[in-house]
């Protein structure tokens, strides 16, 4: 297991315990992501897909899997940092004695005029040439091409046929969009009214009633997300009325709708935004 190690919230600079998560290769072999402690964290205000993970290079096979970005929540402001990681070491290797450019240094060597100058003239010229655009017109690390972004699996639904069902529903959501930690705050049961979910950068809220959500319910979760600093999501499985659309617009709250099979659905912008173009 990682040791723990300090990390400073950038907002409130209080020090924080953390271990890097070790995740199983391929091959059998653990992984961790190569933390930068030299770098300052970086505050998360807007979550996206691909800020979520980071490709780590298992150290026995050297496979590159993707993993989730190790990220933390300072236990005294709530603020969500982003951890920084060591980028991965480029594939390109330089030019050498032992490498493809060897007999073209070579050849330069050759080619290079001695002390009376009988080598000299065309040919010199043109080995030098070439081997400066090898050797020295090109930098010695050659950063591989971006890795293509993993697909996001498909979201396997949970049919609803309780009130709980439905705050299970959109618990699991809100993990596949990349949200971790997901929880309803105090292990409270749950009530017919609406329902709390948490998570490190968000606050949501279910309703899972037969009756249309209001302009009130979706202030309240704005105001809720405010305080936390966090983003603000709805989820409802009888709709919304007008004004409660047209509110959560202008606050930019995603609004999601859940039928009976499970598949929450976004309303708005702000909530096709959250989702992404993956799914």
């Amino acid at each position: 297991m990682a040791e723990a190690v300090p990390v400073r919230c950038p907002a409130c600079l209080r020090e924080n315990g953390y271990t890097a998560p070790v995740f199983p290769c391929a091959c059998g072999s653990p992984v961790h992501p190569p933390l930068d402690l030299a770098a300052p964290p970086v505050p998360l205000t807007h979550r996206t897909w691909s800020d979520t993970w980071v490709t780590v290079r298992c150290t026995t096979c050297g496979r590159e899997s993707e993993w989730p970005h190790p990220e933390l929540g300072c236990g005294s402001c709530g603020t969500v940092v982003l951890i920084p990681v060591h980028p991965l070491e480029g594939t390109g290797t330089p030019a050498g004695p032992a490498g493809p450019a060897g007999p073209v240094g070579s050849s330069a060597a050759a080619a290079r005029p001695g002390p009376g100058g009988a080598a000299g003239g065309p040919t010199s010229g043109a080995a030098g040439g070439v081997a400066g655009g090898v050797a020295g017109g090109r930098p010695a690390h050659i950063p591989p091409p971006p890795a293509a972004p993993v697909p996001r699996p498909a979201f396997r639904p949970v049919t609803i046929r309780t009130a709980r069902d439905a705050v299970a529903t959109a618990a699991l959501y809100l993990r596949w969009l990349g949200f971790r930690d997901v929880r309803q705050p105090d292990g409270r049961p749950i009530p017919a009214a609406t329902v709390d979910l948490r998570a490190p950068g968000l606050v949501a809220q279910v309703d899972p009633t037969t009756a249309p959500a209001g302009l009130r319910a979706v202030e309240c979760v704005w105001l809720n997300g405010l305080t936390a600093s966090a983003t603000s999501v709805y989820f409802a499985l009888a709709g919304y009325t007008e004004e409660a659309r047209a509110r959560a617009d202008d606050l930019g709250i995603p609004l999601f709708v859940m039928d009976l099979t499970g598949m929450p659905q976004p309303v708005n912008d702000p909530a096709d935004a959250l989702v992404g173009p993956d799914a």
